[in-house]
């Protein structure tokens, strides 16, 4: 088991019984320096900058009475994923839904619409139609996708809110 691993488990008993979920673990610098640690939560309704301070203290006291790292030191940061971060599970979505993301998908082209649905297999994007001159459509052997646009899980390379102003 590597350590993001080994942290997962231990962060288990502060994520209140699936309210809080980990978006991601990263551990960094290893070669005889400070180690930094680097664990992203969320849940459905958002976390505090107290909850994260909690849970950051609860697991940075347990990793410290396990002697995690053996002698090496390490500096554990807990937070929220930032509005930049990308989206990786259903859960995240979810929360998203009404918002306009940004799709990169495999092998097909990147899709930026309104997130109108989400489930286990896949989302729904609403694609307004693209702004193309009568010119360039008229060279154009395909137009870009509009309308509601179905995307599996599977199939989304990196996806990301946009933030609109």
């Amino acid at each position: 088991m590597n350590d993001a691993s080994q942290i997962a488990a231990l962060l288990q008993p502060y994520l209140n019984d699936g309210e809080f979920y980990i978006v991601d673990i990263q551990v960094a610098g290893r070669q005889g320096g400070t180690l930094k640690v680097t664990v992203l939560l969320d849940s459905d309704a958002g976390i505090t900058i107290e909850e994260c301070a909690r849970i950051g203290r609860q697991l940075g006291h347990q990793m410290d009475e396990a002697n995690f790292f053996g002698e090496a030191p390490f500096n554990l940061e807990v937070s929220s994923p930032g509005v930049d971060f990308p989206l990786t599970q259903v859960r995240q979505f979810a929360k998203n839904v009404g918002r306009t993301l940004k799709v990169q998908v495999k092998d097909g082209p990147t899709l930026i619409g309104k997130l109108e649905s989400v489930n286990d297999e896949g989302l729904v994007l609403d694609v307004p139609p693209a702004k193309i001159s009568k010119t360039k459509r008229k060279t154009m052997t395909e137009l870009p996708p509009e309308g509601n646009q179905p995307v599996r899980l599977d199939q989304i390379l990196k996806a990301t809110v946009e933030i609109i102003f």
